[in-house]
């Protein structure tokens, strides 16, 4: 039984009476273990080492950064690996238990923070709660290096806790130690996924606003949820002993918008507050939201229903996302791919078999492309890294190779070379073929470019599709697909529809080198896309990689007009479109300006984070944030249209309302962590948060009206 005999645990764990009912405590053997460990440690002092293997536990310490800077702030963390049937304890342990302590030393000036814990399980025997981890968990802290640092930092730390099994509890403890080089700063790649695990497992702080209400011996907490369909499960954990009987089985119901707990209060207690961390599960997903709940009035829930929920949260994502795909065809994102089909279209002559063939090809390319797209955002969010909708944007490696796809395809619309089968360049190639092979490539090409767009109807759609079950998410994204590809589906399917279509002649030939601008157009905008996250090296290299295809390229044309062979300098051609990318990821970042800097100036903007959210809520500061990134042509137009209005910058500084940014050019946890929660999968997202704590979603395309209307909202909530 996980329990300290009475003395010990008087000492060892927090201030509160002992339980009221008999507990067989196995005393006599803790007092033997605790005399020879204390005999030990005065006998011969642990070594220092980074990993020490405990009876019953293993613990190593790790570092995110394998060479600290002078003045840098980096994430350690303590690897705890119970023996299977063994548990140690959260920060709040329950009934019973001890959570984890360290003493330091460190160098002058150096500092290392509190202790941060992942998501805790229950553990209840003989009725008697505890608040465990059962397998390898992290617990991490953030050490804060001196500016004039000498040329090592050394950590040394003990570190006691408490391992128990279902029968007896044992102290155990280690000294622990890391010297490290002082250096560049650069992160350890062999503790990156051990760290972006270690950082999902941690809880999140909930931005919306939770209340309680105490009813008789009862106390029901309402927590805001935007979708709490998919829930198979929840527990609260309660960080006082003033609220919640930790014992007191707990009944989670749920309205619409949130989840609602019961259990019993201690009695006697009249709280001010409820603070804790909520476990909320959908299948095998969990998370947890941290959370100060205020008194108020709670609504009656319904019971869980997971599968029913998890159904009418699908067909609604499903149609929004069908809608929303048909509309990404009007976005500019889209455009310069779709005039590849248009240039296709306009020489159909063909069968109304073949032209079935086509638009049913077109719909498999469309599909495939946003299906594997979404399982790929499916897998990594459920890794812990979070993930979305044009995730992929986020490398510029991926940038660098559409950069030089959009390239030659605008090249070859221009008239600089000719598509034939001898030539490699196979992106654009296939994806220019006749029938349906082209049309296939066409389709996928038009879906892995769409993906800087969300258009109306997707975010909600996306956002679900990512905490539906997989199966169901990924219709979702196909369903997108659908959409996208109806308008050419219906073409070849619909006679009267290709009739209205152009007849093919001369025209086709200027038509083709018009559409060139837009294609060129594009690199550009991936050309700065590429500046703002790979720095100015990774913007040359682009640059150059670009020079360097156009040259192949133009002899390609070159000995196509004498009919030569073109089969070395295509084959050059495609090795500088793959060997670029790969390169780019070898060289030194020299970093880009952030959101904040390059937002509207009359806004003073500042960064997004959960915490300066946080601390503005609780300030009760009226606050606009909005998420943007470079490769975000909607985040763009409003940047440049109505966030740059000077009537709204006077509007928002007069109503006192602060304005926080959001960049998500480059992969950031704690972004995608913030979209997940609001179940969003991608950008633009507007949202504000007045001073009485509701919060207003505003729609992808702004208006001066519409944020101006907003300031005067945030000054009647001021007042």
């Amino acid at each position: 039984m996980p329990l300290l005999c009475p003395p010990f645990r008087a000492m060892l764990s927090k201030p509160g009476p002992c339980l009221p009912r008999p507990i067989p405590y196995v005393c006599r053997t803790m007092l033997t273990r605790l005399l020879i460990l204390f005999a030990t440690m005065i006998a011969s002092p642990l070594a220092a080492q980074s990993v020490s293997q405990q009876e019953n536990t293993r613990v190593e310490l790790v570092s995110e950064v394998q060479a600290p800077a002078p003045g840098q702030r980096f994430t350690i963390g303590f690897v705890m690996t119970p023996r299977p049937g063994w548990h140690s304890y959260w920060e709040t342990p329950g009934d019973s238990g001890m959570p984890t302590s360290t003493k330091w030393t460190l160098p002058a000036g150096v500092t290392v923070s509190a202790l941060r814990y992942p998501v805790p399980e229950t553990f209840v025997v003989a009725g008697i709660m505890n608040h465990v981890y059962s397998h390898e968990n992290v617990l991490l802290a953030d050490v804060e290096v001196a500016a004039g640092q000498a040329e090592t930092l050394p950590l040394k730390v003990r570190l006691d806790w408490l391992i128990c099994d279902d029968k007896i509890c044992v102290p155990e403890s280690a000294t622990l130690a890391l010297d490290l080089p002082i250096g560049n700063g650069a992160a350890d790649p062999a503790q990156k996924a051990r760290f972006e695990a270690a950082r999902a497992a941690l809880p999140r702080q909930l931005m919306e606003a939770a209340t309680f209400q105490r009813e008789g011996e009862r106390i029901r907490l309402s927590v805001p949820l935007a979708n709490s369909d998919g829930v198979t499960g929840a527990h609260f954990f309660a960080t006082g002993d003033d609220t919640f009987l930790f014992a007191s089985p707990q009944t989670i119901t749920r309205t619409p918008a949130a989840l609602i707990v019961e259990a019993d209060g201690v009695p006697g207690m009249i709280p001010s507050k409820v603070e804790g961390l909520l476990r909320i599960e959908r299948g095998a997903d969990v998370m947890g939201l941290t959370l100060t709940a205020a008194p108020g009035t709670v609504a009656s829930g319904e019971p869980l229903r997971a599968t029913a929920g998890g159904l009418a949260g699908f067909l609604p994502a499903l149609g929004l996302a069908i809608l929303g795909g048909l509309l990404l065809n009007l976005m500019p994102c889209v455009f310069p791919i779709l005039s590849l089909k248009a240039l296709s279209l306009a020489k159909a002559g063909e069968s109304q078999a073949a032209a079935r063939t086509e638009g049913l090809a077109y719909t498999v390319g469309v599909m495939l492309v946003t299906t594997l797209l979404g399982l790929a955002a499916i897998l990594i969010a459920r890794a812990g890294a979070g993930a979305g909708w044009a995730f992929q944007l986020q490398d510029p490696r991926v940038i660098l190779f559409l950069l030089l796809l959009t390239f030659t395809i605008g090249l070859n619309f221009a008239g600089l070379f000719e598509v034939n089968l001898g030539t490699a360049n196979t992106g654009q190639s296939l994806a220019a073929r006749p029938g349906a092979q082209g049309a296939f490539f066409t389709g996928g090409l038009a879906a892995f470019v769409a993906t800087p767009c969300t258009g109306p109807f997707m975010a909600g759609a996306l956002g679900a599709a990512l905490v539906l079950p997989p199966a169901a998410g990924l219709a979702v994204f196909a369903g997108l697909g659908l959409g996208l590809a109806l308008p050419f589906l219906a073409i070849g399917f619909v006679p009267a529809l290709r009739r209205r279509l152009p007849k093919p002649g001369a025209w086709m030939i200027t038509f083709r080198r018009v559409l060139a601008v837009p294609m060129l157009l594009t690199a550009l905008a991936l050309a700065w896309v590429l500046g703002r996250q790979a720095g100015t090296n990774g913007l040359m290299l682009g640059l150059s990689a670009a020079l360097a295809l156009a040259i192949m390229l133009w002899v390609v044309g070159l000995r196509q007009q004498r009919m030569g062979r073109t089969t070395v300098p295509a084959m050059l051609a495609a090795l500088v479109a793959l060997l670029a990318p790969i390169s780019l990821g070898r060289l030194p970042a020299d970093g880009a300006a952030s959101a904040s800097a390059l937002a509207p100036q009359g806004l003073g903007a500042t960064p997004f984070s959960p915490e300066a959210l946080a601390e503005a809520q609780a300030a009760a500061r009226p606050t606009f944030l909005y998420f943007t990134a470079d490769w975000c042509l909607t985040c763009k137009v409003n940047e440049k249209g109505a966030l740059a209005s000077a009537d709204v910058a006077a509007a928002f500084q007069q109503a006192g309302i602060g304005v926080m940014v959001g960049d998500w050019t480059r992969p950031d946890p704690a972004i995608a962590k913030f979209l997940e929660d609001r179940q969003r999968a991608g950008i633009p997202l507007y949202l504000f948060y007045a001073a009485d704590g509701s919060i207003t979603e505003l729609p992808q395309i702004l208006t001066v009206d519409t944020l101006t209307a907003l300031a005067s909202k945030g000054s009647s909530s001021n007042a």
